[in-house]
């Protein structure tokens, strides 16, 4: 080997080292910083507000299809049904991204939103209540069965949202974790508050 390449060799070698060794000391200090926390909860964050949003998607998917059945039992109750096909494309039509977490504003409009497509769809199923050849539709029936099980899962969803908003905020918050966020750029997300909390908490009403 040539004293050029032995150099060069004995170089990478040392910088492997030396790069290993930066690596075992960084490893505790970003530990201490709560690096590594954000970016847990961070990830958990996302996963469980991505789960919310599906839960939201699967019932605006039901929607169409309820709206038709009960329009053939019910066609003039003209001014609920479209106020239930207003409120869902208002819903549907907003965008949301992981990003929507650090826009509080955005995050509000969503929540808006999904509040009045609830209290729609809870109108549209007290007017059903008064059909009782709507009631006894199957199709009425499945699909009623299907709005429950996501109304359910709508719940499920946002108590682990909160909770993983909960514990990031805290992160976020605390000393010495909140001189990591300002630096990292990790900003505090917004949470339900208690006036959406309650709107969207309320499911619409479904009985058999």
């Amino acid at each position: 080997m040539t004293p050029a390449l032995t150099f060069r060799s004995t170089r990478f070698s040392m910088l492997r080292a030396l790069a290993l060794s930066l690596a075992v000391l960084a490893a505790p200090l970003l530990s201490a910083c709560g690096y590594n926390d954000f970016q847990s909860k961070d990830e958990a964050t996302k996963a469980a507000w991505a789960e919310v949003v599906n839960q939201y998607q699967r019932r605006a998917d039901l929607i169409p299809n309820l709206v038709n059945t009960v329009k053939g039992y019910a066609s003039h109750e003209k001014d609920t049904l479209e106020a239930v096909t207003r409120a869902r494309a208002a819903a549907t039509s907003i965008q949301v991204t992981p990003e929507t977490l650090n826009d509080p504003e955005a995050f509000k409009k969503f929540q808006q939103a999904q509040g009045e497509l609830s209290s729609a769809l809870s109108r549209l199923m007290a007017v059903s209540e008064n059909y009782p050849q709507l009631k006894a539709d199957q199709s009425f029936r499945d699909l009623q069965s299907q709005l429950e099980g996501t109304e359910n899962r709508i719940t499920v969803a946002r108590q682990r949202y909160i909770k993983s908003v909960q514990d990031y905020n805290v992160l976020a918050r605390s000393f010495p974790t909140n001189l990591t966020a300002k630096v990292m750029g990790y900003q505090v997300k917004p949470n339900f508050t208690v006036e959406n909390e309650k709107g969207i908490s309320t499911a619409p009403a479904v009985k058999f």
